[in-house]
Parts: C-alpha cells; sequence; structure tokens
C-alpha cells in the first residue's frame, strides 16, 4: 500500500499515511491532534516551499489580505473546503502582506487568489472567491 505525506496543521510536522479512499481516524504522529477536518495552514515567505515540497497531496493556497472584502468572504468557504478534503489535500492560506517574496514569486496581482499546486507545481489558478463546492470541485480533480 502506498503512503501519503501530509503536514499537521497543528505543529506543522509531516506525516506518513496509508493512502486511502477514507479516512475515519488519523492522529499527528508528534503532537496527537486530529488530520481529519483540518484547519488551513498559515504560511510565511519563509516556510512556504518547504510545505509545498513536503507533502504528497494536492496543495491548495489561498492568497489573501487582511484588507480584501472578498477575501474575508471566501475564508470560511476555504476552511470548509479544507475539512471536507483533508487529509487528501493540503490547504495553505498566504497573507500577500505578510509574505511579499511569496507573492511576487507567483504574480499576485488579484486576490483572492487560489492556486493548486501538485507534487511542488503549479497546475491551476483562480482568481475571485469561490464558493465551498467550487474549492471542492476544483481540488478534487487533482486527488
Amino acid at each position: 500500500m502506498s503512503n501519503i505525506s501530509f503536514m499537521c496543521p497543528n505543529c506543522k510536522k509531516i506525516n506518513r499515511l496509508p493512502k486511502k479512499d477514507s479516512y475515519t481516524k488519523a492522529n499527528c504522529g508528534n503532537c496527537g491532534a486530529s488530520l481529519l477536518n483540518a484547519k488551513p495552514i498559515e504560511a510565511n515567505d519563509s516556510d512556504f516551499h518547504h510545505i509545498i515540497s513536503s507533502v504528497s497531496v494536492p496543495v491548495v493556497v489561498d492568497f489573501w489580505a487582511e484588507w480584501c472584502g472578498p477575501c474575508k468572504m471566501m475564508a470560511p468557504n476555504f476552511a470548509e473546503a479544507s475539512s471536507l478534503l483533508s487529509p487528501k489535500a493540503q490547504f495553505v492560506k498566504v497573507n500577500t502582506e505578510m509574505a511579499p517574496q511569496t507573492s511576487a514569486q507567483f504574480g499576485i496581482r488579484s486576490i483572492p487568489t487560489i492556486i493548486v499546486f501538485k507534487d511542488g507545481r503549479e497546475v491551476e489558478r483562480v482568481s475571485g472567491a469561490l464558493p465551498t463546492n467550487q474549492i471542492t470541485a476544483l481540488v478534487s480533480k487533482y486527488i
């Protein structure tokens, strides 16, 4: 059976899990937090590349800013999609004002922007606030 690598949103340690269609229980081997219904991880310039290169599942990144109304409207939808799809996908939030290098590297010009990474490479990008069902549909193509 093959394994997946998923980062604990609580302690940011990598966990290896058997690859399954569904999970009834999955806890972090380091801190014991549940890896199911996981919240998005906050990333910055110093840990962003570590996150996208360390996990084997698709990484879904929400580039946002505190002052952005549509970003705030989409935040609960992004969190709900994360809880529905973890640990089959890793959800990450990047505040563009706190991570200017990462935002510039990926040419973020409008927010919110969601980028899906697979095997450390960008595979899809969507700008604008999305409802939960569109976020899950976008990500499900890569699971």
